[in-house]
């Protein structure tokens, strides 16, 4: 065979698609996460659209090979809109027989498998629970289209002589996939390239070694005979402008930080690490030329009151937790709604109760946020609905704040919080002002300073301690309208309880209306909040493109509701309200509206498949 033969015989069909779904797993130190995380930056760069979902495991250390290390990341990338990383997987690496056992249900029949044969030896199958070993089963995997890839070999082999430890050597095997993939969806590893150059740059041998095993994945594709085929995704048409990269907790710290340069003030952090809500505070420790100060308290009620005390001292003020941590910061918040400060408090919602599953997603704190602390207590409570939407929802949040003094809760879940989308950077001139305004004068009308005297939207002023001529006292006790003065009367109490709510009540007015995607009106009403937005929306784009009558609302404000909302429902025969809790939006619509809103609860620690609400859809319309 000539040489012009030989290359044409090496030649690979390309295959163009639309959208494709891959996911990477294997023990928790495979380096998953970052394989995914370079394959989404790469697909970013390219101009698709993309939906990540990573997935953790809950040990700390749990053993090698066994089922509950398994880590994963999974990501749909694609030449148009996507709301979420997708169903059903069509490409699935496995690193080891743990991640094939825990991930092989969610790859579709006819589905691409590629597997690290050289992992299923005696010992990990044994950690797996198999009995067999499924790559020599002829049934096992059957409904599949195997590569077994000896990628453990193979990488040893990439970076032999650049005098690396077998163990340093192994850790490039993550790479290695990651090659082999890039090949597989004709992907440009440019951005990869650098990425590895530069993060090992004062370890150069480590960098060879990754770009060796980056590209030995790559030829193995093009060379092998095992893979017939690659496919091309191409570039999504979004709108026009610059994007990056963005997880939720990236975009909750940039929005924060944003929110402070807007108000032309300092913004204080006071957080104690927990899952999955760290982040925040880490991104935001990396802000300080911003004007950013973080504290890592000591527990969760040193972060509550640290927040109250800077609040207090005039500052624009955040602290962030999940369900166990918001239960601790309990008494502080209702401190912080007795004194009628603004700040900010974001619950990173995971599996409960309890520890529960801390590392998985969830939304049943709602109940515990909405009405979670001793008396009549209520707040504003806001919920983002995408890892980019968190930018726009931390400005929110503290711009409610602020502008009529109360603590305000922020809603996300661990799914917004690790998951990623692009991100269009704004145009400064677009983004709300933040007005703070602390009084330096006594009152006109010749009283001294009132700190309980109210504006036509019952608002308080916020006057910074020290200021002369205004000191005031605030705290827990119940204290009477205007002085401020500590007042047990019954019926001071009463119209305190009120005043506070009637409060909250009038934010409706500065907050938008609820708006719907689908017919203004109809037979089915799909109602949703937080990190089911995603799921919800391409369910009820695909049941509209099949002629049916329905349409989705998606809250974004909670307490108080938009001021249209009742107007809404009213214009649908049915209402369905799916939740990843046992039905908490649902009951309080219901108390509120009083509408016969139908509930679909799923409470797995994952989110909603699109062919689950679809299902659930047909079923109430017939």
């Amino acid at each position: 065979m000539s040489t012009v033969d030989t290359a044409e015989a090496q030649e690979k069909e390309l295959q163009e698609v639309e959208s494709v779904v891959i996911r990477f797993c294997g023990d928790s130190g495979d380096g998953m996460q970052l394989a995914g995380t370079q394959f989404t930056n790469v697909s970013a760069v390219f101009g698709n659209d993309v939906s990540t979902l990573p997935d953790f495991p809950a040990e700390i250390r749990a053993p090698a090979g066994s089922l509950a290390g398994v880590s994963g990341f999974q990501l749909c990338f694609s030449s148009s809109e996507v709301f979420t990383p997708g169903d059903e997987v069509d490409t699935l690496v496995a690193m080891n027989p743990a991640a094939l056992k825990t991930n092989l249900r969610d790859l579709k029949r006819g589905g691409t498998l590629i597997v690290n044969e050289d992992a299923f030896d005696k010992a990990n199958l044994q950690k797996a629970h198999y009995g067999t070993n499924p790559l020599e089963d002829g049934d096992a995997l059957a409904a599949y289209r195997v590569h077994k890839v000896p990628m453990t070999r193979l990488t040893r082999d990439s970076v032999e002589g650049l005098g690396l430890t077998q163990r340093e050597a192994d850790r490039c095997k993550n790479i290695f996939a990651l090659g082999l993939v890039y090949w597989l969806y004709d992907r440009d590893a440019t951005p990869t390239e650098e990425w590895l150059t530069s993060k090992f740059s004062k370890h150069p041998s480590i960098a060879e070694a990754n770009l060796r095993a980056l590209k030995a994945g790559q030829n193995y594709g093009f060379s092998t005979e095992s893979f017939t085929v690659h496919y091309e995704v191409g570039p999504a048409a979004l709108p026009a402008g610059r994007y990056r990269k963005m997880t939720g907790n990236e975009a909750l710290a940039f929005g924060l930080a944003t929110a402070a340069r807007l108000a032309n003030t300092e913004l204080f952090f006071g957080g104690y690490p927990i899952t999955p809500a760290s982040d925040i505070l880490h991104e935001l420790s990396k802000l300080k030329h911003f004007g950013v100060k973080t504290f890592q308290a000591e527990d969760e009620i040193a972060a509550i009151t640290s927040v109250i005390g800077a609040a207090f001292g005039g500052a624009l003020s955040v602290t962030a937790s999940s369900g166990p941590g918001i239960a601790l910061k309990g008494e502080g918040i209702g401190l912080a709604v007795m004194t009628e400060l603004p700040l900010v408090i974001i619950n990173v919602q995971r599996g409960g109760p309890s520890t529960g599953l801390p590392t998985k997603t969830e939304q049943s704190d709602l109940f515990l946020s909405y009405f979670g602390r001793n008396g009549d207590c209520p707040l504003v409570l806001l919920a983002a609905q995408s890892p980019a939407d968190c930018f726009d929802m931390a400005q929110e949040a503290l711009r409610l704040a602020v502008n009529h003094m109360t603590p305000v809760f922020l809603l996300t879940d661990g799914y917004i919080a690790n998951g990623a989308e692009p991100w269009p950077i704004p145009n400064v001139e677009d983004l709300k002002p933040i007005k703070v305004v602390h009084p330096t004068e006594p009152n006109a009308n010749g009283d001294g300073y009132l700190p309980y005297l109210r504006d036509e939207n019952l608002v308080r002023p916020w006057a910074i301690p020290g200021t002369p001529g205004l000191e005031h006292r605030l705290g827990g006790i119940e204290k009477s309208d205007g002085t401020g003065n500590v007042d047990y009367d019954p019926k001071n109490h009463q119209h305190m309880v009120e005043t506070r709510q009637r409060k909250i009540d009038l934010i409706a007015n500065d907050i938008p209306e609820q708006t719907v995607f689908g017919p203004e009106s109809g037979e089915l009403l799909v109602v949703s909040w937080g990190g089911t937005y995603g799921a919800v929306r391409t369910a009820v784009d695909r049941s509209i493109k099949a002629g049916k009558s329905v349409a989705h609302c998606h809250i974004r404000y909670i307490s108080p509701f938009p001021r249209n909302l009742q107007e809404v429902f009213g214009n649908y025969k049915k209402i369905l309200i799916p939740e990843l809790n046992m039905g908490q939006l649902r009951l309080i619509i219901r108390g509120k509206y009083l509408v016969d809103a139908k509930g679909f609860n799923k409470i797995q620690g994952k989110p909603f498949l699109v062919s689950e609400l679809t299902t659930k859809i047909d079923e109430m319309l017939s």
